[in-house]
């Protein structure tokens, strides 16, 4: 029998991949409420829809500033953050952090190479902390989904735990610590483009034909990749509005304190999906009786504990800088979180 059925299993697979994807579903959702509650098929299918039309401009904005912010090479100018005194490279690695156009497998061989090259690991972690936060197309949806308060609140959270991490970092190792936080690492290609470290911006960059082409790719490539899970967002946002009991939402992470807060921090570590997806459900959460603080609160630690942002530090320290990274970032959740609350 396992005989019989083992010639099956390569194209069983080859059949299900296509389908785990966002786009399964975005499509699958809103037939179900088709077909389980068709009273709601409308509204429902009208609130993403016209969610998801709104967003766009913020899109179209953001995938053409990264496209020219990689065709320019524009990577170069971040590692000039990380030069001369240590107090400087920490408040520029932290307002960097959040303009670098790094992809997720680009910001392993950049980390490596300025600990290498001999950075400090206050001001690598002051960029760690901040570089998962905010970035120029998150920022636009953010605003979109959330409103620009809200949008700024996170640009200025992002600089805030940088800047705390990085400084508590540069007084642990003024007491000894962190000797040798690398740990083995060796450089491998990841197709994502040129060594960030070599050459100058060009910011004319439609004069080379090879930056142009660069420029292409990524604006197709941001492009879909917003839509995407911009449209999954919504969808789950509009499930959200329309299924779940405010009552619920509100209490869970509603009301004032410093509980709902943290509960936010600590739920958005496994649960948070990305930061595009992040703002869309969490206006919805908000609609539904979510505090600003603890919506705060779990982007911030969402955002830090994603799999791409861990990854990439577990992949080059050692496990006590590994620990310190994510202890940082749940701390500077919580913390502008509770700022948050008290500003709105």
């Amino acid at each position: 029998m396992t005989e019989l059925t083992r010639p099956f299993a390569p194209a069983l697979k080859s059949l299900v991949e296509p389908l785990r994807t966002p786009w399964t579903v975005t499509i699958l959702v809103p037939l179900l409420v088709a077909v389980f509650d068709p009273d709601r098929m409308g509204a429902f299918t009208q609130f993403a829809l016209k969610a998801l039309a709104g967003t766009f401009p913020f899109i179209l904005f953001a995938v053409v500033t990264i496209a020219w912010l990689k065709a320019s090479g524009a990577e170069a100018l971040v590692a000039n953050a990380f030069k001369g005194r240590e107090t400087r490279m920490i408040v520029l690695a932290s307002l960097f952090g959040g303009l670098a156009p790094f992809c997720s497998c680009e910001v392993i061989p950049f980390i490596a190479g300025l600990l290498a090259l001999g950075a400090p690991l206050s001001a690598v972690m002051a960029f760690w902390l901040s570089s998962p936060l905010i970035d120029p197309p998150t920022l636009l949806i953010t605003a979109a989904a959330l409103g620009w308060p809200f949008a700024i609140g996170k640009a200025l959270a992002a600089v805030g735990v940088g800047l705390a991490g990085g400084f508590i970092v540069k007084g642990l190792m003024a007491r000894g610590s962190f000797a040798e936080p690398l740990r083995e690492y060796r450089r491998k290609g990841c197709g994502c483009g040129p060594d960030p470290f070599s050459g100058k911006p060009v910011w004319r960059f439609w004069q080379e034909a090879s930056r142009v082409e660069t420029f292409r790719s990524e604006f197709l490539d941001n492009l879909l990749f917003l839509v995407k899970w911009l449209a999954l967002a919504y969808v789950l946002e509009s499930l959200l509005v329309h299924y779940v009991p405010a009552s619920v939402i509100a209490g869970l992470v509603g009301g004032e304190g410093v509980v709902p807060i943290a509960i936010a921090a600590l739920v958005g570590m496994p649960a948070y999906l990305n930061s595009y997806v992040a703002p869309p459900l969490l206006a919805g959460l908000i609609g539904q009786g979510m505090s600003a603080g603890a919506a705060m609160a779990f982007m911030v630690a969402g955002a830090i504990s994603s799999i791409p942002a861990m990854a990439a530090v577990w992949s080059l320290v050692k496990a006590r800088v590994f620990a310190v990274y994510l202890g940082l970032g749940i701390g500077g959740a919580i913390a502008s979180g509770i700022l948050f609350q008290a500003m709105v």
